[in-house]
Protein backbone atom coordinates (compact mmCIF):
# COMPACT_ATOMS: atom_id res chain seq x y z
CA UNK A 1 0.00 0.00 0.00
CA UNK A 2 1.33 3.44 -1.01
CA UNK A 3 2.33 5.61 1.92
CA UNK A 4 0.46 8.92 1.89
CA UNK A 5 0.91 12.34 3.44
CA UNK A 6 -1.54 15.15 4.03
CA UNK A 7 -1.22 18.31 1.94
CA UNK A 8 -3.43 21.37 2.40
CA UNK A 9 -4.71 24.00 -0.01
CA UNK A 10 -7.44 26.65 0.27
CA UNK A 11 -10.14 24.01 -0.14
CA UNK A 12 -8.87 21.72 2.60
CA UNK A 13 -6.67 18.66 3.07
CA UNK A 14 -5.80 16.10 0.38
CA UNK A 15 -3.93 12.83 0.64
CA UNK A 16 -0.88 12.78 -1.63
CA UNK A 17 1.68 9.99 -2.21
CA UNK A 18 4.38 10.51 0.39
CA UNK A 19 7.25 10.40 -2.11
CA UNK A 20 5.64 12.96 -4.47
CA UNK A 21 7.03 16.46 -4.71
CA UNK A 22 3.65 17.80 -5.83
CA UNK A 23 0.86 18.70 -3.44
CA UNK A 24 -2.87 19.11 -2.97
CA UNK A 25 -3.80 21.15 -6.04
CA UNK A 26 -1.92 18.79 -8.33
CA UNK A 27 -3.70 15.79 -6.82
CA UNK A 28 -7.07 17.47 -7.28
CA UNK A 29 -6.27 18.12 -10.93
CA UNK A 30 -5.15 14.52 -11.49
CA UNK A 31 -8.46 13.34 -10.03
CA UNK A 32 -10.55 15.90 -11.95
CA UNK A 33 -9.06 15.37 -15.40
CA UNK A 34 -8.67 11.65 -16.19
CA UNK A 35 -9.04 12.55 -19.88
CA UNK A 36 -6.25 11.61 -22.28
CA UNK A 37 -3.21 10.45 -20.38
CA UNK A 38 -1.27 13.16 -22.23
CA UNK A 39 0.81 15.33 -19.95
CA UNK A 40 2.39 18.61 -20.99
CA UNK A 41 5.51 18.03 -23.12
CA UNK A 42 8.88 17.95 -21.39
CA UNK A 43 9.90 21.08 -23.30
CA UNK A 44 6.96 22.94 -21.77
CA UNK A 45 7.75 21.77 -18.24
CA UNK A 46 11.36 22.80 -18.75
CA UNK A 47 10.30 26.24 -19.94
CA UNK A 48 7.98 26.62 -16.95
CA UNK A 49 10.89 25.82 -14.65
CA UNK A 50 13.04 28.39 -16.43
CA UNK A 51 10.32 31.02 -16.12
CA UNK A 52 10.01 30.33 -12.37
CA UNK A 53 13.79 30.69 -12.08
CA UNK A 54 13.68 34.02 -13.91
CA UNK A 55 10.81 35.20 -11.70
CA UNK A 56 12.77 34.20 -8.61
CA UNK A 57 15.83 36.11 -9.79
CA UNK A 58 13.75 39.21 -10.55
CA UNK A 59 11.95 39.10 -7.20
CA UNK A 60 15.24 38.65 -5.34
CA UNK A 61 16.93 41.48 -7.21
CA UNK A 62 13.94 43.71 -6.44
CA UNK A 63 14.21 42.82 -2.75
CA UNK A 64 10.80 41.16 -2.69
CA UNK A 65 11.66 37.63 -1.53
CA UNK A 66 13.86 38.83 1.35
CA UNK A 67 11.80 41.91 2.12
CA UNK A 68 9.22 42.68 4.77
CA UNK A 69 6.38 40.65 3.29
CA UNK A 70 4.83 37.52 4.75
CA UNK A 71 7.49 34.97 5.74
CA UNK A 72 10.55 36.55 4.08
CA UNK A 73 13.32 34.22 2.94
CA UNK A 74 17.01 34.44 3.70
CA UNK A 75 19.57 34.30 0.90
CA UNK A 76 20.15 30.55 1.32
CA UNK A 77 16.44 29.85 1.05
CA UNK A 78 16.17 32.03 -2.05
CA UNK A 79 19.02 30.02 -3.57
CA UNK A 80 17.17 26.81 -2.80
CA UNK A 81 14.15 28.16 -4.70
CA UNK A 82 16.31 29.06 -7.68
CA UNK A 83 18.13 25.71 -7.59
CA UNK A 84 14.83 23.80 -7.45
CA UNK A 85 13.48 25.78 -10.42
CA UNK A 86 16.61 24.99 -12.42
CA UNK A 87 16.25 21.30 -11.57
CA UNK A 88 12.82 21.43 -13.17
CA UNK A 89 14.24 23.28 -16.16
CA UNK A 90 16.91 20.58 -16.50
CA UNK A 91 14.31 17.79 -16.45
CA UNK A 92 15.46 16.31 -13.15
CA UNK A 93 11.91 16.14 -11.71
CA UNK A 94 10.14 15.19 -14.92
CA UNK A 95 7.99 12.49 -13.33
CA UNK A 96 6.35 15.00 -10.97
CA UNK A 97 4.04 16.60 -13.53
CA UNK A 98 1.09 14.23 -14.02
CA UNK A 99 -1.67 16.73 -14.87
CA UNK A 100 -3.58 16.01 -18.09
CA UNK A 101 -3.37 18.46 -21.00
CA UNK A 102 -7.16 18.79 -21.05
CA UNK A 103 -7.41 20.65 -17.74
CA UNK A 104 -8.40 24.11 -16.68
CA UNK A 105 -7.95 26.30 -19.75
CA UNK A 106 -5.62 28.82 -18.14
CA UNK A 107 -3.13 26.14 -17.14
CA UNK A 108 -3.61 26.92 -13.44
CA UNK A 109 -3.44 23.24 -12.52
CA UNK A 110 -0.04 22.90 -14.17
CA UNK A 111 1.20 26.21 -12.78
CA UNK A 112 0.30 25.10 -9.26
CA UNK A 113 1.78 21.67 -9.97
CA UNK A 114 5.04 23.49 -10.72
CA UNK A 115 4.75 25.78 -7.70
CA UNK A 116 4.19 22.82 -5.40
CA UNK A 117 7.08 20.81 -6.81
CA UNK A 118 9.50 23.73 -6.57
CA UNK A 119 8.23 24.59 -3.07
CA UNK A 120 8.74 21.07 -1.75
CA UNK A 121 12.08 20.56 -3.46
CA UNK A 122 13.32 24.00 -2.32
CA UNK A 123 12.16 23.26 1.23
CA UNK A 124 14.14 20.02 1.08
CA UNK A 125 17.23 21.77 -0.30
CA UNK A 126 16.95 24.38 2.45
CA UNK A 127 17.02 21.67 5.11
CA UNK A 128 13.31 21.75 5.86
CA UNK A 129 10.78 18.91 5.96
CA UNK A 130 8.74 18.72 2.78
CA UNK A 131 6.37 16.30 4.49
CA UNK A 132 5.32 19.11 6.82
CA UNK A 133 2.34 21.33 6.04
CA UNK A 134 4.52 24.35 6.84
CA UNK A 135 6.84 24.90 3.88
CA UNK A 136 10.04 26.86 4.24
CA UNK A 137 9.47 28.00 0.65
CA UNK A 138 5.75 28.54 0.04
CA UNK A 139 4.24 27.63 -3.39
CA UNK A 140 2.12 30.78 -3.67
CA UNK A 141 3.83 33.37 -1.48
CA UNK A 142 7.35 32.67 -2.76
CA UNK A 143 7.46 30.53 -5.92
CA UNK A 144 4.46 32.34 -7.47
CA UNK A 145 5.32 35.79 -6.10
CA UNK A 146 4.34 38.64 -8.43
CA UNK A 147 2.77 36.21 -10.86
CA UNK A 148 -0.50 34.78 -12.11
CA UNK A 149 -1.00 31.66 -14.17
CA UNK A 150 -2.57 34.04 -16.68
CA UNK A 151 0.74 35.69 -17.51
CA UNK A 152 3.37 33.09 -16.60
CA UNK A 153 1.78 30.08 -18.30
CA UNK A 154 1.59 31.77 -21.73
CA UNK A 155 5.08 33.15 -21.11
CA UNK A 156 6.32 29.59 -20.67
CA UNK A 157 4.55 28.54 -23.89
CA UNK A 158 6.34 31.32 -25.78
CA UNK A 159 9.68 30.37 -24.27
CA UNK A 160 9.17 26.68 -25.03
CA UNK A 161 8.04 27.30 -28.63
CA UNK A 162 10.78 29.80 -29.46
CA UNK A 163 13.52 27.77 -27.82
CA UNK A 164 12.45 24.46 -29.39
CA UNK A 165 12.23 25.98 -32.85
CA UNK A 166 15.64 27.55 -32.38
CA UNK A 167 17.42 24.54 -30.90
CA UNK A 168 15.79 21.63 -32.78
CA UNK A 169 13.77 22.59 -35.86
CA UNK A 170 16.06 25.21 -37.37
CA UNK A 171 19.20 23.03 -37.26
CA UNK A 172 17.26 20.17 -38.88
CA UNK A 173 15.89 22.35 -41.68
CA UNK A 174 19.31 23.86 -42.34
CA UNK A 175 20.78 20.37 -42.58
CA UNK A 176 18.07 19.33 -45.05
CA UNK A 177 18.75 22.40 -47.15
CA UNK A 178 22.44 21.50 -47.26
CA UNK A 179 21.70 17.87 -48.18
CA UNK A 180 19.36 18.80 -51.03
CA UNK A 181 21.77 21.47 -52.26
CA UNK A 182 24.53 18.85 -52.39
CA UNK A 183 22.32 16.56 -54.49
CA UNK A 184 21.47 19.47 -56.78
CA UNK A 185 25.16 20.13 -57.40
CA UNK A 186 25.99 16.43 -57.76
CA UNK A 187 23.26 15.87 -60.36
CA UNK A 188 23.65 19.07 -62.35
CA UNK A 189 24.72 17.20 -65.53
CA UNK A 190 21.83 14.71 -65.51
CA UNK A 191 19.23 15.60 -68.18
CA UNK A 192 15.64 14.48 -67.62
CA UNK A 193 12.17 15.34 -68.79
CA UNK A 194 10.07 17.91 -66.98
CA UNK A 195 6.45 17.36 -66.05
CA UNK A 196 3.56 19.78 -65.67
CA UNK A 197 0.02 18.61 -64.90
CA UNK A 198 1.73 15.19 -64.53
CA UNK A 199 2.23 15.30 -68.31
CA UNK A 200 5.47 15.41 -70.32
CA UNK A 201 7.05 18.85 -70.58
CA UNK A 202 10.38 20.24 -71.77
CA UNK A 203 13.70 18.93 -70.43
CA UNK A 204 15.48 20.13 -67.34
CA UNK A 205 18.38 18.87 -65.28
CA UNK A 206 17.85 16.67 -62.25
CA UNK A 207 20.10 19.08 -60.39
CA UNK A 208 17.80 21.95 -61.27
CA UNK A 209 14.81 20.03 -59.97
CA UNK A 210 16.55 19.31 -56.67
CA UNK A 211 17.80 22.89 -56.56
CA UNK A 212 14.14 23.88 -56.53
CA UNK A 213 13.54 21.53 -53.58
CA UNK A 214 16.55 23.04 -51.80
CA UNK A 215 15.18 26.54 -52.30
CA UNK A 216 11.84 25.43 -50.84
CA UNK A 217 13.65 24.34 -47.69
CA UNK A 218 15.74 27.52 -47.61
CA UNK A 219 12.48 29.46 -47.53
CA UNK A 220 11.21 27.09 -44.85
CA UNK A 221 14.20 28.06 -42.72
CA UNK A 222 13.13 31.68 -43.05
CA UNK A 223 9.55 30.77 -42.09
CA UNK A 224 10.75 28.84 -39.05
CA UNK A 225 12.74 31.89 -37.98
CA UNK A 226 9.57 33.97 -38.37
CA UNK A 227 7.68 31.38 -36.29
CA UNK A 228 10.29 31.70 -33.55
CA UNK A 229 10.35 35.48 -33.63
CA UNK A 230 6.55 35.73 -33.49
CA UNK A 231 6.58 34.67 -29.82
CA UNK A 232 9.45 36.75 -28.44
CA UNK A 233 7.09 39.15 -26.63
CA UNK A 234 6.34 37.75 -23.17
CA UNK A 235 3.12 38.33 -21.16
CA UNK A 236 4.89 38.04 -17.77
CA UNK A 237 4.28 41.12 -15.65
CA UNK A 238 0.60 41.41 -16.52
CA UNK A 239 -0.48 39.07 -13.68
CA UNK A 240 -4.24 38.38 -13.56
CA UNK A 241 -5.78 40.60 -16.25
CA UNK A 242 -2.89 42.63 -17.67
CA UNK A 243 -2.89 45.41 -15.08
CA UNK A 244 0.13 44.03 -13.21
CA UNK A 245 -1.61 43.88 -9.86
CA UNK A 246 0.59 42.53 -7.02
CA UNK A 247 3.84 42.81 -8.94
CA UNK A 248 6.65 45.35 -9.32
CA UNK A 249 6.54 47.63 -12.41
CA UNK A 250 9.97 46.37 -13.47
CA UNK A 251 9.16 42.71 -12.92
CA UNK A 252 8.17 41.83 -16.50
CA UNK A 253 11.20 43.41 -18.13
CA UNK A 254 13.57 41.88 -15.59
CA UNK A 255 12.13 38.39 -16.14
CA UNK A 256 12.40 38.81 -19.91
CA UNK A 257 16.04 39.85 -19.55
CA UNK A 258 16.88 36.77 -17.46
CA UNK A 259 15.14 34.49 -19.96
CA UNK A 260 16.99 36.14 -22.84
CA UNK A 261 20.29 35.60 -21.06
CA UNK A 262 19.55 31.95 -20.27
CA UNK A 263 18.28 31.00 -23.75
CA UNK A 264 20.25 33.31 -26.02
CA UNK A 265 16.98 34.52 -27.57
CA UNK A 266 15.96 38.22 -27.54
CA UNK A 267 12.85 37.92 -25.39
CA UNK A 268 11.20 41.20 -24.39
CA UNK A 269 8.36 42.28 -22.14
CA UNK A 270 5.02 42.54 -23.93
CA UNK A 271 4.31 45.94 -25.46
CA UNK A 272 0.72 45.79 -24.17
CA UNK A 273 -0.06 43.44 -21.30
CA UNK A 274 -3.81 43.52 -21.86
CA UNK A 275 -3.31 42.10 -25.34
CA UNK A 276 -0.61 39.72 -24.19
CA UNK A 277 -2.73 38.26 -21.38
CA UNK A 278 -5.99 37.94 -23.26
CA UNK A 279 -5.03 36.75 -26.73
CA UNK A 280 -2.80 34.08 -28.19
CA UNK A 281 -2.52 35.59 -31.66
CA UNK A 282 1.27 35.30 -31.59
CA UNK A 283 1.02 31.53 -31.11
CA UNK A 284 -1.49 31.24 -33.96
CA UNK A 285 0.85 33.30 -36.15
CA UNK A 286 3.81 31.16 -35.16
CA UNK A 287 2.03 27.90 -35.91
CA UNK A 288 0.80 29.32 -39.22
CA UNK A 289 4.42 29.61 -40.33
CA UNK A 290 5.03 26.06 -39.10
CA UNK A 291 2.03 24.92 -41.13
CA UNK A 292 3.67 26.39 -44.23
CA UNK A 293 6.89 24.54 -43.40
CA UNK A 294 4.87 21.34 -43.04
CA UNK A 295 3.12 21.67 -46.39
CA UNK A 296 6.48 22.34 -48.05
CA UNK A 297 7.98 19.20 -46.51
CA UNK A 298 4.92 17.20 -47.58
CA UNK A 299 5.35 18.49 -51.12
CA UNK A 300 9.09 17.76 -51.31
CA UNK A 301 8.68 14.26 -49.88
CA UNK A 302 5.80 13.50 -52.24
CA UNK A 303 7.74 14.68 -55.28
CA UNK A 304 10.72 12.55 -54.29
CA UNK A 305 8.35 9.62 -53.78
CA UNK A 306 7.05 10.03 -57.34
CA UNK A 307 10.56 10.41 -58.78
CA UNK A 308 11.51 7.13 -57.08
CA UNK A 309 8.43 5.21 -58.25
CA UNK A 310 9.05 1.92 -59.98
CA UNK A 311 11.52 0.30 -60.09
CA UNK A 312 10.52 -0.82 -63.60
CA UNK A 313 7.04 0.51 -64.27
CA UNK A 314 7.29 3.99 -62.76
CA UNK A 315 9.58 6.98 -63.28
CA UNK A 316 12.54 5.54 -61.35
CA UNK A 317 14.61 8.65 -62.03
CA UNK A 318 15.90 8.57 -58.47
CA UNK A 319 16.78 5.39 -56.59
CA UNK A 320 15.60 5.62 -52.99
CA UNK A 321 17.37 3.62 -50.27
CA UNK A 322 15.82 0.28 -49.35
CA UNK A 323 14.89 0.54 -45.69
CA UNK A 324 12.65 -2.50 -45.11
CA UNK A 325 10.54 -5.13 -46.91
CA UNK A 326 7.49 -3.44 -48.35
CA UNK A 327 4.88 -6.14 -48.55
CA UNK A 328 3.66 -9.12 -46.58
CA UNK A 329 2.55 -10.84 -49.80
CA UNK A 330 4.72 -9.48 -52.64
CA UNK A 331 8.30 -10.74 -52.24
CA UNK A 332 11.05 -8.26 -52.98
CA UNK A 333 8.81 -5.20 -52.92
CA UNK A 334 10.36 -2.10 -51.34
CA UNK A 335 8.38 1.06 -50.62
CA UNK A 336 9.31 4.77 -50.18
CA UNK A 337 8.67 4.53 -46.45
CA UNK A 338 10.59 7.63 -45.40
CA UNK A 339 8.59 9.78 -47.80
CA UNK A 340 5.40 8.25 -46.46
CA UNK A 341 6.47 8.91 -42.89
CA UNK A 342 7.15 12.56 -43.69
CA UNK A 343 3.81 12.93 -45.44
CA UNK A 344 1.94 11.50 -42.45
CA UNK A 345 3.64 13.61 -39.81
CA UNK A 346 3.19 16.79 -41.82
CA UNK A 347 -0.48 15.93 -42.28
CA UNK A 348 -0.69 15.84 -38.48
CA UNK A 349 0.89 19.30 -38.28
CA UNK A 350 -1.55 20.64 -40.87
CA UNK A 351 -4.38 19.30 -38.73
CA UNK A 352 -2.81 20.77 -35.62
CA UNK A 353 -3.07 24.20 -37.21
CA UNK A 354 -6.84 23.97 -37.10
CA UNK A 355 -6.66 23.29 -33.35
CA UNK A 356 -4.39 26.29 -32.88
CA UNK A 357 -6.62 28.56 -34.95
CA UNK A 358 -9.83 27.57 -33.18
CA UNK A 359 -8.14 27.83 -29.77
CA UNK A 360 -6.86 31.29 -30.54
CA UNK A 361 -10.11 32.56 -32.04
CA UNK A 362 -12.65 31.07 -29.64
CA UNK A 363 -10.54 30.77 -26.50
CA UNK A 364 -9.64 34.42 -26.01
CA UNK A 365 -12.57 35.92 -24.13
CA UNK A 366 -12.09 39.33 -22.49
CA UNK A 367 -8.91 39.16 -20.37
CA UNK A 368 -7.91 35.50 -20.78
CA UNK A 369 -7.57 32.72 -23.30
CA UNK A 370 -8.92 29.52 -21.76
CA UNK A 371 -7.49 26.98 -24.22
CA UNK A 372 -3.80 27.42 -23.48
CA UNK A 373 -2.77 23.94 -22.35
CA UNK A 374 -3.92 22.34 -25.59
CA UNK A 375 -2.23 25.12 -27.56
CA UNK A 376 1.02 24.43 -25.72
CA UNK A 377 0.78 20.69 -26.34
CA UNK A 378 -0.21 21.12 -30.00
CA UNK A 379 2.44 23.67 -30.94
CA UNK A 380 5.25 21.74 -29.29
CA UNK A 381 4.06 18.47 -30.82
CA UNK A 382 4.21 20.08 -34.26
CA UNK A 383 7.74 21.37 -33.73
CA UNK A 384 9.00 18.04 -32.43
CA UNK A 385 7.35 16.09 -35.26
CA UNK A 386 8.86 18.38 -37.88
CA UNK A 387 12.35 18.33 -36.36
CA UNK A 388 12.46 14.56 -35.81
CA UNK A 389 10.85 13.85 -39.17
CA UNK A 390 13.33 16.01 -41.05
CA UNK A 391 16.29 14.38 -39.30
CA UNK A 392 15.05 10.90 -40.18
CA UNK A 393 14.31 11.95 -43.77
CA UNK A 394 17.86 13.20 -44.22
CA UNK A 395 19.56 10.24 -42.58
CA UNK A 396 17.48 7.45 -44.10
CA UNK A 397 16.45 8.86 -47.47
CA UNK A 398 18.05 12.03 -48.84
CA UNK A 399 21.68 11.23 -48.04
CA UNK A 400 21.44 7.79 -49.64
CA UNK A 401 19.48 8.70 -52.78
CA UNK A 402 21.12 8.03 -56.13
CA UNK A 403 20.33 9.35 -59.59
CA UNK A 404 19.22 6.84 -62.24
CA UNK A 405 20.81 8.60 -65.20
CA UNK A 406 19.66 6.05 -67.77
CA UNK A 407 16.02 6.40 -66.74
CA UNK A 408 16.32 10.17 -66.71
CA UNK A 409 17.81 10.42 -70.16
CA UNK A 410 15.73 7.68 -71.79
CA UNK A 411 12.52 9.67 -71.72
CA UNK A 412 13.93 12.94 -73.01
CA UNK A 413 14.10 12.01 -76.68
CA UNK A 414 10.64 10.43 -76.50
CA UNK A 415 8.95 13.57 -75.20
CA UNK A 416 6.57 15.30 -77.58
CA UNK A 417 7.34 18.57 -75.81
CA UNK A 418 10.71 18.56 -77.54
CA UNK A 419 8.85 20.39 -80.28
CA UNK A 420 8.64 23.46 -78.01
CA UNK A 421 12.11 24.58 -79.07
CA UNK A 422 10.93 24.57 -82.70
CA UNK A 423 8.35 27.31 -82.05
CA UNK A 424 10.68 30.22 -82.91
CA UNK A 425 11.71 28.47 -86.15
CA UNK A 426 8.48 27.00 -87.57
CA UNK A 427 5.71 28.54 -85.44
CA UNK A 428 3.37 27.15 -82.78
CA UNK A 429 0.76 25.73 -85.18
CA UNK A 430 3.25 23.71 -87.23
CA UNK A 431 4.98 22.46 -84.07
CA UNK A 432 1.64 21.36 -82.64
CA UNK A 433 0.85 19.37 -85.80
CA UNK A 434 4.23 17.67 -85.58
CA UNK A 435 3.58 16.70 -81.94
CA UNK A 436 0.20 15.18 -82.77
CA UNK A 437 1.57 13.27 -85.75
CA UNK A 438 4.58 12.01 -83.82
CA UNK A 439 2.23 10.70 -81.12
CA UNK A 440 -0.01 8.92 -83.62
CA UNK A 441 2.89 7.34 -85.53
CA UNK A 442 5.06 6.50 -82.52
CA UNK A 443 7.96 8.53 -83.88
CA UNK A 444 10.09 11.01 -81.99
CA UNK A 445 9.95 14.69 -82.92
CA UNK A 446 13.46 14.42 -84.26
CA UNK A 447 12.65 11.43 -86.46
CA UNK A 448 9.58 13.11 -87.91
CA UNK A 449 11.42 16.36 -88.60
CA UNK A 450 14.17 14.49 -90.43
CA UNK A 451 11.63 12.53 -92.44
CA UNK A 452 9.72 15.69 -93.41
CA UNK A 453 12.89 17.73 -93.90
CA UNK A 454 11.40 20.43 -91.65
CA UNK A 455 14.79 22.08 -91.02
CA UNK A 456 18.35 21.71 -92.21
CA UNK A 457 20.18 19.03 -90.24
CA UNK A 458 22.48 21.42 -88.36
CA UNK A 459 19.59 23.73 -87.44
CA UNK A 460 17.53 20.76 -86.28
CA UNK A 461 20.40 19.38 -84.19
CA UNK A 462 20.86 22.75 -82.52
CA UNK A 463 17.15 23.27 -81.92
CA UNK A 464 16.60 19.80 -80.41
CA UNK A 465 19.67 19.81 -78.17
CA UNK A 466 18.27 18.82 -74.73
CA UNK A 467 21.01 20.56 -72.76
CA UNK A 468 20.40 23.91 -74.44
CA UNK A 469 16.71 23.56 -73.53
CA UNK A 470 17.63 23.63 -69.83
CA UNK A 471 19.20 27.10 -70.02
CA UNK A 472 17.62 30.44 -70.96
CA UNK A 473 18.16 31.54 -74.54
CA UNK A 474 16.59 33.88 -77.07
Amino acid sequence: MTEMRAERDSMGTVEVPADAYYGAQTKRAVDNFPISGWCLPATMISAMGLVKYACGVANHDLGKLTGTGKQPLNDAQVQSLLDAALEVADGKLADQFPVDVFQTGSGTSSNMNLNEVISNRATELAGGDRMSEQKVVHPNDHVNMGQSTNDTFPTAIHVAVANTIDKTLLPSLKRLHAALSAKAQQWDRVIKIGRTHLMDATPLRLGQEFGGFARQIELSVQRAIAARDAVLELPVGGTAVGSGINTHPEFGSRVANVLAEKTGLPFIEAVNHFEANSQRDALVHSHGDLKCVAQTLFNVANNIRWLGSGPRCGFAEVSLPSRQPGSSIMPGKVNPVMCESMMQLTARVLGNDTCMTVSGAAGGNFQLNIMMPVMAHTALESIQLLASGVDAFIDFCVDEMEANEEACEASVEQSLSMCTSLNPLIGYEMAAKLAKEAFSTGQTIRELCIERKILPEDSLTEALDPWSMTEPRE
